[in-house]
């Protein structure tokens, strides 16, 4: 194994385009109609893929998440038969699998049956969230499977109030407080 530099940031620059599935599988915790994911990740990222799925799912089964507002439960497999491919990609493999969106190797998106969350992202957050990475990283989650869910954006609508999940918060909170929870809602 390699030693990267003391310092070295983590790669989430340089691109393989090629994807693995992390094995194994997260039973749904509800009764509802269950909506299937699996995790994929870019070969070559610099993240932990059991953590990165755990993560995923500890989001999409939180009480504050979409299994709150919507009648779903989520089940991860690693199965090919799945509803929703929730992707972990460079900022050019984001590009690519966002086409015919723009994402200008900044943002993620959902297309189609992709979810896909751009590394950089992932990894770094952005500076709005103040270092709060697992926070963003949730927020990411919930916003990109929101559009799944059929949500599209919305705006801060009072500043100082928790920004809404479907704002597009990455791009800046417009005077909200960040937010990556469905159920916080403007107060």
């Amino acid at each position: 194994m390699t030693r990267q530099p003391k310092g070295a940031k983590p790669n989430v620059t340089v691109s393989s385009g090629k994807l693995s599935v992390v094995p194994g599988s997260n039973k749904a915790n509800g009764v509802r109609d269950k909506l299937t994911y699996r995790v994929e990740i870019e070969q070559g990222v610099s993240v932990n893929p059991a953590a990165v799925a755990e993560a995923i799912h500890k989001t999409l089964t939180d009480p504050r998440g979409w299994q709150a507002v919507h009648p779903v439960s989520f089940e991860r497999t690693d199965s090919d038969d799945v509803d929703l491919r929730i992707i972990v990609a460079t900022p050019t493999l984001t590009d690519k699998l966002c086409l015919p969106l723009d994402t200008g190797g900044e943002v993620s998106c959902r297309v189609e049956d992709r979810v896909v969350l751009n590394a950089k992202r992932w990894m770094y957050a952005v500076p709005a969230y103040g270092g709060d990475v697992a926070l963003y990283r949730s927020y990411l989650v919930n916003h990109e499977v929101g559009h799944a869910l059929g949500h599209g954006h919305s705006t801060c609508a009072k500043a100082k109030t928790p920004a809404p999940v479907m704002m597009q918060q990455t791009k800046g909170l417009g005077g909200c407080r960040p937010n990556a929870w469905p159920t916080i809602k403007a107060t």
